[in-house]
């Protein structure tokens, strides 16, 4: 049998989002239907939104979800109908060169659904990273399930199926943040303050937030920042005279700009380490002297997830909440109702809200 629900839908590039009738499949072999709970509002459901990526429209959007089994296929073995569950877009395939080589992190093919979820008419729906949890049930391999503390509120779970889950890995996975280390983070949104929240996770004594909006500058003291920069260019003395004139030992863009990049680049201590975290647009080409890669040594690299290994990660971060050591709720700007979405869309890309947290009613 399928079930009828309702999903957030993108059928065009630019176009509003829409909420509309959508068909969800039978669970089949190894996958599970879960009924969604609560589902976050991210900025890659505004660049599929937008058309910057993703495989074609319609969209079903959504990626940062959880809720409850409420029925599962043959051969499922990680979860049964009444666990609650945070849903993730890294589900690991333990086939492909990269997990054959033992770096599961960067699995080439991670396990989704088999079978697509629908419009009433039966057009295909393309899920967002291979979920699409804005709706009210979802379909998704049972790998892409993280079997969690029923104590944990849905709306904070949700955060952890990708925003924070990713900035909080490039902090410490990535970026591999040591006690004792000098951090900078270039932008303050969701992923930015998950990175802050990382670097003080990984014992880091200094901890410098950049951003060009005071506003989120508290945001990033809640979560840990030590020191506070009230824009994004001009970083490099600051940056010296904060940490001995030395620079940062990790330094995290999280906005993906060019000019954000170079600060980046150039605020790191001798043998630091840069993370592009943030997402650059295509036209953005790189013009810079090959020496200043080369002479202060160190590494550049590109954070993929945090290079967060779900299965790992996700129920630590959940134990971390609830012991008081990472607050997820102060990453909730609001919570919404499906209808809602299109004006959260515009909320992110005006850099109004940390998440904006959809709250969907029980199905019946």
């Amino acid at each position: 049998m399928a079930y009828m629900a309702h999903g957030v839908i993108a059928r065009a590039k630019q176009a509003p989002v829409e909420v509309a009738e959508i068909v969800v499949p039978d669970p089949g072999f190894g996958e599970v239907l879960v009924r969604v709970q609560a589902s976050g509002v991210c900025e890659t459901d505004l660049n599929h939104r937008d058309g910057k990526v993703g495989g074609g429209f319609p969209f079903l959007l959504g990626h940062e979800g959880a809720g409850v089994v409420e029925a599962v296929g043959d051969g499922v073995t990680d979860v049964v109908p009444g666990d609650f569950v945070i849903l993730h877009w890294r589900a690991v395939c333990g086939a492909c060169r990269a997990c054959r080589r033992g770096k599961p992190t960067d699995c080439l093919s991670p396990l989704t659904a088999g079978r697509p979820t629908t419009l009433a008419d039966g057009t295909p729906l393309t899920p967002v990273l291979g979920l699409g949890t804005l709706a009210d049930k979802v379909l998704v391999h049972q790998r892409q399930c993280i079997r969690t503390d029923p104590g944990t509120a849905p709306v904070t779970a949700a955060l952890l199926g990708c925003g924070v889950t990713t900035g909080v890995g490039a902090a410490l996975h990535t970026g591999g943040v040591q006690r004792g280390d000098s951090v900078v983070v270039i932008g303050c949104d969701t992923i930015g303050c998950a990175a802050v929240a990382g670097a003080r996770l990984g014992g880091a004594t200094i901890i410098i937030a950049a951003d060009d909006d005071p506003r989120k500058l508290g945001w990033a003291e809640h979560f840990g920042a030590t020191h506070t920069l009230e824009n994004t260019v001009d970083l490099v003395p600051r940056v010296r005279e904060l940490t001995d004139g030395f620079g940062a030992d990790v330094v995290l863009d999280a906005m993906g700009g060019l000019d954000t990049w170079k600060q980046a680049l150039r605020v790191r201590a001798q043998a630091g380490m840069l993370v592009m975290l943030g997402l650059p647009a295509p036209e953005l080409i790189l013009d810079i002297a090959l020496v200043e890669l080369r002479a202060p040594g160190g590494s550049l690299a590109s954070a993929w997830y945090g290079d967060s290994l779900p299965t790992r990660d996700i129920p630590a971060l959940a134990a971390l909440h609830r012991q008081g050591q990472l607050d997820l709720d102060a990453f909730v700007t609001e919570t919404i109702a499906l209808t809602q979405v299109e004006k959260a869309l515009e909320k992110l890309r005006h850099r109004e809200v940390l998440r904006s947290v959809v709250i969907l009613e029980p199905a019946g």
